[in-house]
């Protein structure tokens, strides 16, 4: 009998130093749950499995959070939400908004490349266009509920413009330089079907502004919005025929038609495997879209008062301080990847972007406008859309040979400058109705 109780004892003692601090659990389970105990290795597993979680999480956190030097602004969000309650200043408060969002929406265009790497490269640039106009549809939400329609035409025409221009200019320069030595090409079939989409936007948006302006309205006031609503229900009904015809009906039109495509893929394949799963994309995704939304509205609340205070045109602040901040993650994107020779992902987060704006944002926001009771119609007044006109021109010109070049780039920029020069010295009209 002793021995038997000596070996009961030792079973007892052998269990309960898996975890001292359930011992008494252990026991129990053994009292009433004998059959049901279980080996120390499936406990081994499962902390395996939790440290192996905390692990991933921390390195996700890392990479997104920490590793990125242009991180350093992500205080500058916090801080002016602090600064708009403490003191009211409204030009610090929009300067710090708009560094607070810089990173975030240079993130958030992160963390659509990563997501990419799961969903094939259509899918990805159409997801990395929609993602990196995250920033730019909220920050006109905003404004279209406070009644501030000039904002959000404005701010998104310049978004256009910056995407055309800007981040297509610098990314054809910087590809032009790296690469010298040889001609960069892209599919020209592309570049044809988003500039006829875009001078298609260029005609819904004219129309309602030569009516306004010749005063040849059937109805005065009434004609051009009832005009912009149609047009707007037709445009969003030619981006989603895009869409089918880009994703499903034929999708080879889309591939790229550089040879050296899959040569270079394969000397790419090892540093362009992705830094973080999927759902942690996801989740990265949606925080930062809340973050973003979050800092977008002390930000709009705060223009107003900062062009009074810098004696700043509103134009200028919308139609190119606004972009710019809005397009971080596509002009980073756009950058990186003409430098590593695929022109082809280059334009579809360029002139991708600046498609989906034109075809889909501007009229998805007369229709929000409509149902909220906003008067939000595509008068963008003849001004800026002679800019937008001219702009679409420039650019259809050089993207039709198929080719990029530092110089073609160089022109791009030079032409964004003479851009925000004239929205620097313009005005908007005393009498706009908006």
């Amino acid at each position: 009998m002793g021995s038997a109780g000596e070996k009961l004892d030792l079973e007892l003692d052998e269990e309960i130093p898996f975890s001292s601090s359930q011992g008494t659990i252990k026991i129990d389970s053994l009292h009433y749950e004998a059959p049901h105990i279980a080996s120390p290795r499936s406990y081994r597993s499962t902390r395996v499995l939790r440290k192996m979680y905390e692990i991933s999480l921390l390195r996700s956190i890392y990479i997104v959070i920490i590793k990125a030097k242009i991180n350093v602004l992500l205080p500058f969000g916090p801080l002016a939400i602090l600064l708009h309650y403490l003191t009211g200043k409204h030009t610090w408060v929009f300067f710090f908004s708009l560094l607070g969002i810089t990173p975030l929406a240079e993130r958030l265009g992160y963390a659509t490349e990563q997501l990419a790497f799961y969903t094939g490269s259509t899918v990805g640039g159409l997801l990395n266009a929609t993602f990196g106009n995250a920033t730019e549809m909220i920050i006109s939400l905003y404004a279209l509920n406070n009644g501030m329609m000039r904002v959000v035409k404005q701010s998104l025409l310049g978004s256009i413009l910056s995407n055309m221009l800007l981040v297509l200019g610098c990314a054809f320069f910087s590809g032009g330089i790296i690469h010298h030595q040889k001609v960069q090409v892209f599919n020209k079939a592309t570049a044809i079907v988003n500039s006829g989409l875009l001078l298609m936007a260029v005609m819904g948006l004219l129309f309602p502004a030569v009516l306004h302006f010749t005063h040849t309205e059937l109805h005065f006031g009434k004609s051009q919005l009832a005009l912009s609503r149609f047009s707007s229900c037709i445009m969003l009904v030619a981006y989603a025929s895009y869409l089918f015809f880009q994703l499903k009906s034929q999708p080879n039109l889309y591939s790229s038609v550089s040879e050296d495509e899959e040569h270079n893929s394969a000397d790419y394949e090892e540093e362009e495997a992705p830094e973080i799963t999927q759902w942690e994309a996801i989740g990265w995704l949606a925080f930062l879209t809340i973050w973003i939304s979050v800092l977008s509205g002390y930000l709009v609340d705060a223009i107003e008062g900062a062009s009074d205070s810098l004696n700043m045109p509103m134009s200028f602040i919308s139609v190119i301080l606004l972009p710019i901040v809005g397009n971080a993650a596509e002009h980073a994107s756009a950058i990186m990847f003409a430098m590593k020779d695929k022109l082809d992902i280059t334009l579809g987060v360029a002139i991708g972007s600046s498609t989906q704006i034109s075809m889909f944002v501007i009229p998805f926001c007369v229709v929000v406008g409509w149902f909220m009771g906003k008067p939000m119609d595509l008068n963008f007044q003849l001004f800026e859309t002679a800019t937008l006109f001219i702009t679409v021109l420039v650019v259809a010109f050089m993207l039709q040979e198929g080719t990029s070049n530092y110089f073609k780039g160089l022109m791009l920029i030079l032409c964004y400058l003479i851009v925000a020069a004239s929205f620097f010295v313009h005005v908007d009209p005393s009498n706009d109705a908006d």
